[in-house]
This record gives C-alpha cells, structure tokens and sequence, in this order.
C-alpha cells in the first residue's frame, strides 16, 4: 500500500489535479508538479526515514510535520529526490523552539527563511552560491527553497491575509535559498564557524528581509580599503528604518561576495573579526533614532551609540554572490520571543535508499 498524505484528491488527469491544488490553496500561485502516490513513495523512500515520522508541530495552524507530508510538498516543488535530506534539515532547524516558527508565519513583518547550505550535499545537488544564486535558473536552490515554502503554508497553514499577515511580502516568500560559495571564500565554511565538523553538510537558517545591496568599489593601493568596505556594510546593517536599528536586536546576515571576502581577508581579517567590527560599526546616535522611531527608543542621551545588533554572533558572514561591486546585506525582524535567531541543523546523508524495480541507484546515502 503506497504511503499516501493524510488528504487526497481524485482528478481524472494532472490538468484537473492542479486545478484542484490551485483551488483547495495547496498551491503558492504558481503551477506545481501534481504530487501522486508514486512520486510521493519516492521522495519518501529519499529521505531514509519512515513516512510516519513526525519531526514536530508547525504554526501557525499546528499542522504534522511528517516525513510523508514533507516529501509531498517536495514533490510539488519539483525536488529531485536527492534534494529530500536539504528540506528535512531545513524543517528540522526551522522546528526548533527559538525560531519562533509560528510568530515569523504570522507577523506583520515581511520575513522569510533565508536557507545557506554547506557541506558535499552542496555537490550532490548542485547547489549554487555564485552568480545570481538567489535568482531564477537554478534547479536545486529554487525547488529546495520552494518546497519550504509550500511546506509552511501546507503543514503550517500560513495564508496571506489570514494567518500570513506579511503586509507586502518579497520574492523570497517563495523561494530563498543558496549554498555558502565554500570554493571562493578565504576562510572556513560558514557550517564549521557554526560549531560543525569539516565536512559536515548543514543547513542555516537566518529569517529576514529581501537582500540590500551594498556597493564597493576597492582600490588596492588605498590601506583603508577595508575599513570603507565595513563601514559601507554597517551603514546598511544600521539602516535607521530597519527593525534592527529600531529595536537594537535581531540577526542580520551578510553575503560577501568573493572579491569583497579577500580584501577583509588580505587585511588580516578572520571571518569573526569581520562578525566583531560589523557588530562595533553598525550603529546609530540615540539621538537620531529618537527623531525616526520614538516609539522603539528608549530616551536617554542622544549621543549614545545603539548597537543595530546585541552582538558579534548576531552577524552572519559567508561568502556568496559573483565578484563585482556589490556584496549584500539581510536585514531582519528583531522580534518574537527569542528575538529572531540564526539556527542551523546537520544534513543527514548516511541512509542508503533503494528505489524498488532500480536496486542499483542509490539515493542520498553513503554515495554523497
């Protein structure tokens, strides 16, 4: 018997199936890949783990993550089965009580999961992290990024102007996904900064805005090259009509692109001594908060520096995005009871699956 989600439709073709999708609001406005049994075992039977396995409950709606309900919207979101052990440890991270799941769901906030990936499942997948990585025309980081999404309306039941309560969105509430450019960067990858062992795949999860540009143009005979590169990337990270200046708090994530990465690292720079001095140099006068963002400000002397984040670890650095002018940065929500976290989860690769009828391929095991 094949391992069917707990709701199923009947459809006379895939025609009418995605129609009904697209009515029954499974879908994100775009077509999707019609999710049938087969497809769905399939995934299932990539992941390396039973299709029952619940990895928790998901808010707003308090839906079952399982593993069958994973797969499913996977399936939809044109995943290749290789992908399936990305998007379990995506869930995973994002279940974990101090993403405050269910209030990034629901707030007012235009936020969304920004997924970095590191590790050999970047090969195995053909994940990118160069040139227009968060863009279209990359398979892996748009269906993998996708499939997050569907699973958060699906299981977690986020609809706009119901319990999605984002008042404008940005394109990364449909896909937000990207591997760290771990071949270009000067330093350890991002996973390993993060606690993990080298060469361990894992997946972080920072939620914010749509990425801000910042543009440097270098000069290599210029010795405080570095010092105007950081402060063009603080300035952005204190921008003084972002949540974290108003409410001095959150995480913000900066892309480096490779070029931007080697002057800090030609400097003498480690990527936490990058962390340390955007934390020191994004900041804004008290004073002139209070004229923008009274509400959010305590009063005090205007002179005081305020931090647009508590501390160096608040600073997400990795290395992604093609050489050129500009690097980017992620501002964030600053919110919700644990004050918008990085988090992060191992990529599990060591299940070896065989797919019935094609014993002699493996999926997502011992091969990667």
């Amino acid at each position: 018997m094949p391992n069917l989600p707990p709701a199923t439709f009947q459809a006379a073709d895939e025609v009418e199936a995605l129609e009904l999708l697209h009515q029954h609001q499974c879908t994100d406005g775009l077509p999707v890949v019609i999710p049938t049994p087969e497809r769905v075992d399939r995934m299932v039977l990539a992941s390396g783990l039973d299709a029952d396995i619940d990895l928790g409950t998901m808010g707003p709606g308090g839906g079952a993550t399982t593993i069958v309900q994973v797969a499913t919207n996977a399936v939809m979101a044109g995943c290749l089965p290789d992908y399936m052990p990305v998007v379990v440890a995506a869930m995973q991270a994002m279940l974990q009580p101090d993403f405050d799941l269910a209030e990034v769901q629901s707030t007012t906030h235009s936020i969304a999961p920004l997924m970095i990936v590191n590790g050999p499942m970047i090969t195995a997948c053909d994940l990118t992290g160069g040139f227009g990585a968060l863009g279209p025309g990359h398979r892996a980081n748009a269906s993998i990024g996708r499939a997050v999404r569907l699973c958060m309306m699906n299981i977690g039941g986020a609809r706009p102007g119901t319990s999605d309560m984002a008042l404008l969105g940005h394109p990364g509430k449909f896909s937000f996904c990207m591997a760290e450019d771990e071949a270009s960067s000067p330093w350890e990858p991002l996973s390993e900064s993060l606690g993990y062992a080298p060469g361990t795949s894992a997946v972080t999860i920072v939620g914010t805005e749509a990425p801000h540009n910042v543009v440097f143009v270098n000069n290599a005979d210029d010795p405080n090259s570095p010092q105007r590169l950081l402060r063009a990337l603080a300035a952005v990270m204190a921008n003084t009509g972002s949540n974290n200046a108003s409410f001095s708090g959150g995480t913000v994530a900066v892309a480096l692109n490779p070029e931007h990465a080697e002057v800090l690292h030609q400097a003498g720079m480690t990527r936490r001594d990058v962390q340390n001095a955007l934390h020191q140099l994004a900041t804004n006068k008290r004073g002139h908060l209070l004229d923008i963002a009274a509400g959010f400000i305590k009063n005090g002397d205007h002179d005081d520096d305020i931090p647009a984040v508590k501390d160096a670890d608040n600073v997400i650095v990795y290395v992604g995005g093609a050489s050129g002018l500009y690097s980017a940065v992620f501002p964030s929500w600053a919110a919700g009871a644990h004050n918008n976290p990085v988090v992060h989860h191992p990529i599990e690769t060591d299940q070896a699956c065989v797919i019935p009828g094609m014993e002699n391929l493996v999926v997502a095991g011992d091969a990667l």
